[in-house]
């Protein structure tokens, strides 16, 4: 018979206010505290709890406190060269993945966890959660929100307020509410970096 704890990372129904559950998250969320206190100058004490709050992080990762993460990051996976501006929220009560050089603007909010359309589930406290996947070098806009269980490809741009409900492939561009494929990355990108700006 599986615990509580158990099923935070199966898609199974559990009880988030499971006392084993919010024991160890305590333990993740004082770190977390911990890390946001951090003044702008000890860049290397971020650098060394990153390692301890985080499931893994690669080298050159930056992230603006402050950071809000359920676990603390404890589920989360971050590749190398990864940026994060103010107030990324993870909601890692299962595992959240991003590839290298992939950048979040401010008040990014990827999501994990879920709970039952059911009434009478959601009056008892059920959730479940459903891991996230972002690729490598994508850029993540100001304000967007990715839904449990969301696959993103590598090289995607999310434009800034979109609210991602369905995968989406590599090499896009994807805006809006719910968040669509507008254009694949083109020639006209390897030439103009923003409306008529060129590259020099």
């Amino acid at each position: 018979m599986s615990t509580m704890k158990d099923r935070l990372h199966t898609g199974e129904l559990y009880l988030p206010g499971d006392e084993e559950i919010m024991e160890g998250q305590r333990k993740c969320l004082e770190r977390l505290y911990d890390f946001n206190q951090t003044r702008p100058g000890e860049l290397e004490k971020r650098q060394e709890m990153l390692k301890e709050m985080f499931a893994e992080v690669g080298e050159n990762c930056y992230i603006e406190p402050p950071f809000h993460a359920n676990f603390g990051g404890a589920h989360v996976h971050f590749g190398k060269n990864v940026y994060a501006n103010f107030n990324l929220t993870c909601v890692d009560d299962t595992h959240i993945y991003v590839g290298d050089y992939t950048m979040f603007g401010p008040n990014v909010t990827i999501a994990t966890a879920g709970h039952p359309l059911l009434p009478s589930l959601r009056e008892k406290g059920y959730q479940y959660n459903m891991p996230v996947h972002i690729g490598k070098n994508c850029w993540i806009g100001a304000g967007a929100i990715i839904l449990p269980g969301i696959t993103v490809g590598d090289n995607v741009v999310i434009g800034a307020g979109s609210i991602v409900t369905k995968d989406l492939p590599s090499n896009v561009l994807a805006v809006g509410n719910p968040c669509r494929v507008l254009r694949e990355i083109n020639e006209h990108d390897r030439e103009y970096y923003f409306k008529d700006k060129k590259i020099q």
